[in-house]
């Protein structure tokens, strides 16, 4: 499926071949413009959930070049009302046939307290957070009997938070039968793992 158009174009045509190198051009350009339009899902078909960390070049550890994916990155890489909505849209209208979430050691949604977390957002809010909008735009959608804590979803481990995410997407009523797999990226090494897996730490142990 042709991609990449923004100023680079195919190899230069051969002798009386110039219209067809021309339009092949113009019909890339025409198609990545109109992608929506004409139904043209992503080049991978693939959905990814990542966190919004500065440190996670989630294109390059998932071999992804522009085109390739819908990606959405949020605080933790958590499955959260709106990643369903963006994961459903493109599952169910986009020809999406697949999902990776991509979590990480060292991440801020494991660096404070739940109450430290609490109070701050308190402070910000003038103290009370009852009357809060979540959504501006839907201020009837609000989280219920869930405390605000839960809404902001810390973690204590990172795998059992990935493998979570995970699960979370499989059994979503909303989320069609797709591949979901989930990886956590390691900061300190610039690698991806599967959850649960510590190579570093099982090679130096004794068998």
């Amino acid at each position: 499926m042709a991609h990449h158009t923004h100023g680079q174009d195919s190899e230069p045509p051969e002798a009386g071949h110039v219209h067809e190198w021309v339009d092949e051009n113009v019909d890339a350009r025409d198609d990545w413009a109109r992608r929506r339009r004409k139904d043209i899902p992503n080049d991978k078909q693939l959905f990814v959930l990542a966190c919004m960390d500065e440190r996670i070049p989630v294109e390059e550890v998932l071999g992804l070049e522009l085109g390739d994916a819908h990606i959405f990155r949020n605080a933790g890489g958590k499955v959260t009302d709106d990643v369903i909505r963006s994961a459903a849209l493109t599952l169910q209208f986009f020809d999406t046939a697949e999902i990776i979430v991509v979590n990480h050691t060292d991440c801020g949604m494991m660096s404070a307290a739940d109450e430290d977390i609490v109070g701050g957002l308190e402070a910000a809010a003038g103290g009370d957070l009852d009357d809060v909008d979540l959504d501006p735009a839907l201020p009837e959608l609000n989280i219920g009997d869930a405390s605000i804590a839960e809404w902001v979803r810390m973690t204590d481990d990172i795998d059992e938070a990935c493998a979570a995410q995970v699960s979370y997407l499989e059994n979503h009523p909303l989320i069609p039968d797709v591949p979901v797999t989930g990886y956590v990226y390691e900061v300190e090494s610039g690698h991806l793992r599967r959850p649960g897996e510590h190579v570093g730490e099982e090679i130096s142990e004794r068998v």
